[in-house]
């Protein structure tokens, strides 16, 4: 999501104004619920890891989470793998969540104009971001920019499995697989490994309890509020689409390019 593009009053339902109702949330449940609420629809564990090893992070390694929302997938590299993250999201109200819930620096900004240096970072990863921009092959760029030359890029990526969607959330654009494989290599990314998310061991019962008691404290306090009910009915759309498959998330493992020496 850009200031420079349009964007879907649902989306900023979504992960502006119930992003902060989440973090508010874990705070009467309890911290033990952070991470799996904070990863909800951006990172199973199993997802993670995979991505993680594919991009091979390890101790020390600044790690740049574009589109990083509440910020639980980078929560979970740092403990993990002992990352050094780095957190940037376009709305305000998930940097704050992010803030509350984690402490990790986090800075409000534009996917398409990244407020870092070029070759800054080690590693880059965004998760399920790409469907909400438009002008895709300039995320990409941006992505490119700031990691250093041969240096990991991950994406977790909601692709369109059909044509033609018969529905899709506002403010989301799902690009084919070929697609995506194209923009990649114009972005000057090359692609060393895939995985659908399907193919991946799925998320540990006491972490979908923990997010599910998150939400259920979110729709006891909200559910009357029109932003609640737009969120929902986003979260709903992109269900129905992943379960009867139109919608397939995958997850690419990248290599910025080394500069040419010819």
């Amino acid at each position: 999501m850009s200031d420079s593009e349009p964007v879907a009053e649902a989306m900023v339902d979504e992960f502006d104004t119930v992003a902060w109702w989440t973090a508010s949330a874990v705070a009467e449940l309890g911290e033990d619920h952070a991470l799996p609420a904070a990863c909800r629809g951006s990172g199973s564990p199993a997802g993670l890891d995979w991505l993680a090893t594919a991009m091979g992070l390890e101790p020390g390694t600044s790690l740049l989470d574009s589109g990083a929302g509440v910020g639980g997938p980078a929560e979970y590299a740092a403990r993990t793998y002992d990352v050094r993250p780095v957190l940037a999201e376009p709305m305000e109200g998930a940097c704050r969540a992010a803030r509350r819930l984690f402490d990790h620096p986090v800075v409000v900004a534009d996917g398409l104009a990244l407020p870092f240096g070029d070759e800054v970072f080690d590693a880059v990863w965004s998760l399920g971001v790409l469907c909400t921009i438009e002008d895709k092959q300039t995320y990409l760029e941006e992505v490119r920019r700031t990691v250093v030359p041969g240096g990991a890029v991950g994406l977790l990526v909601y692709t369109r499995a059909v044509e033609t969607l018969p529905d899709q959330p506002e403010g989301n654009s799902f690009p084919s697989r070929i697609e995506l494989l194209a923009a990649l290599e114009a972005a000057g990314l090359t692609v060393l490994d895939e995985k659908p998310l399907a193919d991946l061991a799925s998320t540990p019962d006491d972490w979908d309890r923990a997010a599910t008691e998150v939400e259920e404290v979110v729709e006891r306090d909200h559910h009357g509020d029109e932003r609640w009910q737009n969120a929902q009915a986003q979260q709903e759309t992109i269900v129905r689409l992943i379960t009867e498959e139109l919608v397939v998330g995958l997850l690419v493992s990248c290599r910025r390019a080394e500069p040419s020496t010819g």
